[in-house]
C-alpha cells in the first residue's frame, strides 16, 4: 500500500472476504436539497440537478410503500449510481458498514462467514478463491466459480460485489444457499454452506522435504493491519530462513488475492540485485514511476519456485512477475487472474468511503498486467475437479520435483 500526500490509502485489490461483523450504525443526518439547483464542479462545468430532485420528489410522494427506503439509503443509492456510471467494477462507493467490513477483512481479524474472495469476470461475479480451511472450500467452492444465485435471489449482469457480499454474509452456524456454475462445466450446482468463524492470516513458514531443506512460504495475502505489520512478518520469515541456511524456497501464491503493492515490492526486493526492475506504475496522465531493487537482497542466489493459479491476483502477480521476468524464479501452475490496477481508498464523511482506480500496474518489461496479460507459468500444471475431490495436488507435487532437480 502507498500513502498519498492527502492521506488516501492505495490498494491493489477489489475483492472482499464474505464475512459478517457485528456493526451498529445510527444516522442522524438530515438530507435536504441545496439552496441552488446547480452544482459547480469547476469554472467551465455546471450540472443541472433539477431532474434529480424531481425524481426524488416523485418517489417520496407517489411510491406505494412510504417506508421502503430511508433518506440515507436513497442518498447512498444515488451515489452508488454515480460511481457505477464509470463502468469500472474496481471503482466503488462503500457505505459506513461496508467500509468497516472491508477494513476489518484487510486486518486479519476473526470473522463469521463462508470464507471466500469475490471478484468480477466480464461483468459477472465469481469466486476468486475460497480461503484455506473455510466453509466455502469444504463445500466444494473453487476458484473461478460463477455465482448465479444467493438463496432465492438470482444475480443479474453488472451486480455490485459488495451488495452480493451483504446477501451472503451471516452469523456463524447459519446456512446460505448458493447456486454455482463451476469453471469449465455446463450444469450449475446448488450448495448449502454453513457459515463459520474465519481467520485471515497473511503468511506461514514451514520446512519440508526429507531433510527439511526446503522453505515453504505460504503467502495467503499481502495485507495485515498495516504495511509495517506485513513487512515485520516478512522480515521474521526471511531471518528464519537465513538462520537455517536453507537454499531452496517454494512460495505458494495460489488463492492469494493480493493486497498492498508496496508489500509485494518489499518482498521481491529480497530476491533481486540492485537496479533490477520490480514493477512500474502508470497514472492517468501517462507518467510512469519505476520501482527498482535496492542493494543487498537478503535471499539472493536461492533456488526459487512459485506456485500460482487463477486465484492469484493483484500484488501476488506483481511479486511473481518480478521474480519471473528477472529470471530468479520458476513459476508453476495456471494463468493468474490478471488484476493490475490500484485503487485509492478515500475516507468520506459519516464513515463511508470510495475506492477509485488511480494507477495501472506494469510488469518489469513495461506491459500492463490485466485480464488479457496475466502471469503465464513457465510450467503449466492444472489441478482437475477430480484432483480437487481426491485431495491430490499435482501442482505442488511438480513444484517439489522441480525444486529438487
Amino acid at each position: 500500500m502507498q500513502e498519498n500526500s492527502n492521506g488516501a490509502r492505495v490498494f491493489g485489490l477489489l475483492m472482499l472476504t464474505v464475512v459478517a461483523f457485528c456493526v451498529g450504525v445510527i444516522f442522524g443526518r438530515y438530507i435536504t436539497p441545496s439552496g441552488t439547483d446547480l452544482l459547480s464542479f469547476n469554472a467551465s462545468k455546471r450540472v443541472d440537478f433539477d431532474l434529480f430532485w424531481e425524481v426524488w420528489g416523485v418517489l417520496e410522494s407517489k411510491y406505494v410503500e412510504k417506508e421502503v427506503a430511508t433518506e440515507e439509503e436513497m442518498v447512498y443509492g444515488a451515489i452508488k449510481g454515480l460511481v457505477n456510471s464509470y463502468g469500472d467494477p474496481a471503482t466503488v462507493f462503500l457505505t459506513p458498514e461496508e467500509t468497516e467490513n472491508f477494513n476489518d477483512s484487510n486486518e486479519g481479524k476473526l470473522f463469521q462467514g463462508i470464507g471466500a474472495e469475490l471478484g468480477y469476470e466480464d461483468g459477472a461475479i465469481i469466486i476468486v478463491t475460497p480461503l484455506d480451511g473455510s466453509p466455502a472450500k469444504a463445500a466444494g467452492i473453487r476458484p473461478g466459480d460463477y455465482i448465479l444465485a444467493v438463496d432465492d435471489y438470482e444475480l443479474k449482469g453488472g451486480e455490485n460485489v459488495y451488495e452480493i457480499v451483504q446477501k451472503i454474509r451471516g452469523d456463524a452456524g447459519t446456512v446460505v444457499k448458493l447456486e454455482i456454475l463451476h469453471k469449465g462445466e455446463f450444469e450449475p450446482v446448488t450448495l448449502e454452506i454453513t457459515r463459520g468463524e474465519i481467520t485471515v492470516p497473511s503468511m506461514e513458514l514451514s520446512y519440508i522435504g526429507e531433510r527439511k531443506d526446503i522453505a515453504l512460504i505460504d503467502i495467503t495475502r499481502f495485507t495485515e493491519a498495516s504495511l509495517q505489520d506485513w513487512a515485520a512478518a516478512w522480515d521474521d520469515v526471511v531471518k528464519d530462513i537465513q538462520t537455517k541456511k536453507v537454499n531452496k524456497i517454494l512460495i505458494d501464491l495460489r488463492s492469494n488475492p493480493g493486497g498492498y503493492f508496496n508489500a509485494a515490492v518489499y518482498a521481491a526486493d529480497d530476491f533481486l540485485d540492485s537496479g533490477k526492475i520490480i514493477s512500474k506504475q502508470e497514472d492517468g496522465d501517462g507518467k510512469v514511476q519505476t520501482f527498482d531493487a535496492e542493494e543487498g537482497g537478503r535471499l539472493l542466489g536461492k533456488k526459487v519456485v512459485i506456485l500460482v493459479d487463477g486465484g492469484s491476483a493483484s500484488a501476488s502477480e506483481i511479486f511473481a512477475g518480478a521474480l519471473q521476468q528477472n529470471g530468479v524464479a520458476t513459476v508453476i501452475g495456471e494463468e493468474t487472474y490478471g488484476k493490475g490496477t490500484a485503487q485509492s481508498v478515500l475516507d468520506l464523511r459519516g464513515g463511508s468511503s470510495i475506492h477509485i482506480t488511480v494507477l495501472k500496474w506494469l510488469l518489469p518489461d513495461g506491459s500492463w498486467l490485466n485480464r488479457d496479460n496475466p502471469i503465464k507459468p513457465d510450467v503449466i500444471v492444472e489441478n482437475s475437479a477430480e484432483d480437487f475431490v481426491k485431495g491430490v495436488d499435482k501442482q505442488y507435487n511438480e513444484a517439489i520435483i522441480l525444486i529438487n532437480k
